[in-house]
């Protein structure tokens, strides 16, 4: 997927709040978008605008691609349940988020990198696929011969002191965790507010 690469606090400002997945900032210094007119009153947002921006965050804060999240949204659509809270549970179940909540990065980017060098294990076996659905029940683990150096020794004594969502077990003395049952919508992030109605009503008329 082509990963967005500039300047993360810009998104932020311009959808109206901070994604705690994409940067560790926790406040946005200026409460308007960047660009020169910024500033100046503007109207009311249309609905589909509206509707744009909550799509925008969850693309954003999970470091989804376009064509990626729709497919998101066609398999969310596809299983039994409501489609928002499917969306979300595929979200949450993807690997470089789980690693990201369990404290081993400060943010997503962070985190799928660990994952694509090669650094965690599912249930014994390498994994360098970011997007990977973790399964319930699954065992996360730091590989060994990563366990020993520098950043992720850090990155191991910065976890414990973590919160962790209910679906999460994690050890940082022993650098393994679990995912315990399948993620649950409720516990989004902490400072992430979406609307996924909006979400599933922007891609009912595509899909």
């Amino acid at each position: 997927m082509a990963r967005y690469r500039g300047p993360r606090v810009k998104i932020c400002r311009a959808l109206g709040t901070v994604l705690p997945g994409l940067t560790n900032v926790t406040t946005l210094d200026r409460q308007y978008p960047p660009g020169e007119h910024a500033g100046r009153r503007r109207g009311k947002p249309s609905d589909y605008k509206v509707r744009l921006a909550e799509k925008q965050k969850l693309r954003f804060h999970y470091g989804v691609g376009e064509k990626q999240f729709k497919r998101y949204m066609a398999e969310a659509t596809r299983r039994k349940g409501p489609t928002g809270k499917n969306l979300i549970t595929m979200l949450e179940s993807r690997l470089d988020n789980l690693i990201w909540r369990i404290g081993l990065a400060p943010t997503i980017p962070g985190a799928r990198q660990m994952v694509v060098h090669g650094h965690i294990l599912i249930n014994g076996s390498r994994v360098d696929r970011p997007s990977f659905q973790v399964a319930p029940g699954s065992e996360i683990s730091i590989r060994g011969k990563s366990k020993e150096t520098p950043f992720i020794q850090e990155r191991l004594e910065q976890s414990a002191s973590r919160t962790r969502p209910s679906f999460l077990e994690f050890d940082p003395a022993a650098a393994t965790g679990k995912l315990v049952v399948v993620p649950d919508p409720a516990e989004m992030p902490h400072g992430l507010e979406v609307n996924t109605q909006a979400v599933v009503e922007f891609y009912s008329q595509q899909l």
